[in-house]
């Protein structure tokens, strides 16, 4: 696989070395070479693999692959993907290589596409990568260490707070000659640092010389992947050509992958639109996030004649979380009790069986569907964790974990709707007049940022039980440059997001839920998440040496983060919609 883009820097988990490879190179107080990385346990793949198991090394190259890009609403300004200015184009990771890149059939593997191998050191913190000769930009110059070199510095210095906060821990980067590159991280590195680093995009120096690396562009930049951008037309389609003759072609880990000459990403600013283009052939792949539209769209005459196909895949990866953030920069969400009390007023059940045709299931945790998930009482190793903030944290850590009340389905839970009149009351927003006030006399009003009206049906019985409660709730429709920029500025009440890490999660935690990165723009804390157990929690996490510390650490963060009440916890299924043209095979 390409480098990962900012737009799925934390959904491609990747991670460091193996334990055992630790321990190894210590007993024998010496480096150690290496054909992969991983952060926990024994890599699938031997030093002299072919290619990866779910390829099919003899797929024809040709033909064209075009898809809907996002669910409609989406759009671009940019072609610098690797910034946190403008709205960046989507799969732009495919014209850059890395040192390593990812096996997706293993939790967190990597394993050399520019470097030719990596020795590490016997204490783990310095990987000395050496470069495959012969590789090159697609201006045919060389990729070199210095390249590699500037590449990290600037992504540490200038990148997009996804890339930056992964690279902190990244003390040293020099390059010693024209073939190798060496990288020494700090002691207290996360196991997921070194191998985050090796899938960073490489860029040219030279390049850069004359421009801007932090400057929004839409001039595609020099790559080094598999592909390069074609041409495209702001706003509406980016085209992907495949790169002919292209240097890692024959590597393991790229055999029987980018068969297509020709990837064509299309956006459509309405959902509804690019349905409807679809339909007409405009483009051949779609994936389904709307359960209406499943449920009731698809069926046109190309369907029922067999020409589209479609299909329910599986998904048994973590299914991370999605949910209604609640910005606790805001003075009025400060209260844990009034966040608590939105909470109990959204009618998931109701929702669910009326909105979404039962096709979801509630979302409880940050870490949902993994062994991270914290359930019912804390282990003994867990509470062990815990045991130092006992006095910092609610009792009810200590007890089963929180998962939001299920309601009787009516849309309009009478109990439920009392319980979270009595936790407004308790905050301080009391009954005036049929709206709810502080003692200033200030009305409680809640903002829901939007950027489709395909959502509103699910906002609808939810903000009718807000104003049942005396809360003026409100939908705010912008258009995807405006939300975007909204978010990374953290200017708005409420907006959706989704908690997206690896599956060996490590660095990339902090981006998400630590002190610092509240206050960071373009961060992915969006709550405004400041608490000090947390920030230690965290670290826990990070420092963890084996997979069952790990789940022990994000269970026992799980724990915190869930009393806090941060967020409005959404839904999740176990697979994935798909339809296209029937023109495609893939391997079963």
């Amino acid at each position: 696989m390409a480098p990962f883009s900012r737009r799925h820097v934390l959904a491609l988990g990747v991670g460091a070395l193996s334990a055992a490879r630790f321990r190894s190179a210590r007993a024998q107080n010496a480096d150690a070479k290496a054909h992969g990385l991983s952060a926990f346990g024994e890599l699938k793949y031997p030093a002299d693999f072919r290619s990866f198991d779910y390829v099919n090394v003899d797929a024809p190259k040709g033909g064209t692959f075009s898809q809907l890009v996002g669910s409609g609403g989406s759009t671009f300004n940019s072609l610098n993907a690797y910034i946190i200015k403008g709205d960046v184009a989507n799969n732009m990771g495919l014209t850059f290589a890395s040192l390593m890149t990812r096996a997706l059939d293993e939790p967190d593997a990597v394993y050399p596409l520019a470097a030719q191998e990596v020795t590490v050191s016997a204490d783990g913190l310095v990987y000395r990568f050496r470069l495959r000769p012969g590789i090159k930009f697609h201006d045919d110059t060389d990729i070199t260490a210095a390249d590699v070199a500037f590449s990290l510095t600037t992504l540490k210095a200038k990148g997009h707070p996804a890339y930056s906060s992964v690279l902190r821990e990244l003390a040293e980067i020099v390059a010693e000659d024209k073939q190798t590159v060496v990288l020494r991280f700090s002691p207290a590195r996360g196991l997921d640092a070194p191998a985050l680093a090796a899938s960073m995009p490489i860029f040219s120096e030279k390049y850069y010389s004359t421009r801007p690396f932090d400057e929004t562009s839409l001039e595609a930049p020099l790559g080094s992947g598999p592909y390069r951008v074609a041409k495209f037309e702001q706003g509406r389609y980016v085209e992907f050509e495949r790169v002919k003759n292209w240097w890692g072609e024959n590597l393991a880990v790229a055999r029987g992958q980018y068969n297509f000459d020709l990837i064509r990403d299309e956006y459509y600013r309405d959902r509804e639109v690019g349905l409807e283009a679809f339909i007409g052939r405009n483009y051949l792949f779609r994936e389904e996030f709307t359960s209406r539209v499943w449920a009731t769209r698809y069926d046109f005459p190309a369907l029922r004649d067999g020409r589209v196909k479609r299909e329910v895949i599986p998904d048994e990866r973590p299914s991370g979380a999605q949910g209604w953030l609640l910005n606790t920069r805001r003075e009025k969400f400060a209260d844990r009790r009034l966040r608590e009390a939105m909470i109990i007023a959204f009618d998931f059940e109701w929702t669910n069986k009326n909105v979404m045709y039962g096709s979801y299931e509630r979302t409880h945790s940050v870490f949902q569907n993994s062994d991270m998930m914290a359930k019912g009482e804390p282990s003994p190793e867990e509470v062990a964790l815990l045991e130092p903030f006992r006095d910092r944290v609610l009792p009810e850590v200590f007890g089963p974990a929180w998962v939001p009340p299920v309601s009787d389905g009516s849309g309009q839970d009478r109990k439920l709707l009392r319980n979270a009149g009595d936790l407004l009351n308790a905050a301080g927003w009391t009954v005036k007049d049929g709206k709810r006030v502080n003692a200033k006399g200030e009305h409680f009003t809640a903002e829901f940022l939007l950027t489709e009206r395909s959502f509103e049906p699910h906002h609808s019985t939810f903000i009718k039980n807000l104003r049942v409660l005396g809360i003026d709730a409100s939908i705010r429709f912008v258009d995807p440059s405006q939300a975007e920029a909204r978010t990374k500025d953290f200017d708005f009440d409420i907006a959706i997001a989704r908690f997206i890490y690896p599956q060996i999660p490590g660095s990339t935690l902090r981006n998400y839920f630590s002190s610092e990165f509240a206050k960071t723009k373009g961060s992915n804390n969006l709550a405004g998440i400041s608490d000090p157990v947390i920030d230690a929690l965290v670290e826990k996490a990070i420092a963890a040496q084996t997979q069952v510390e790990l789940n022990t650490a994000c269970r026992a963060l799980d724990r915190v983060l869930r009393s806090g009440r941060y967020w409005i916890p959404h839904w999740s299924k176990a697979s994935h919609w798909i339809a296209y043209w029937d023109q495609f095979g893939y391997p079963k």
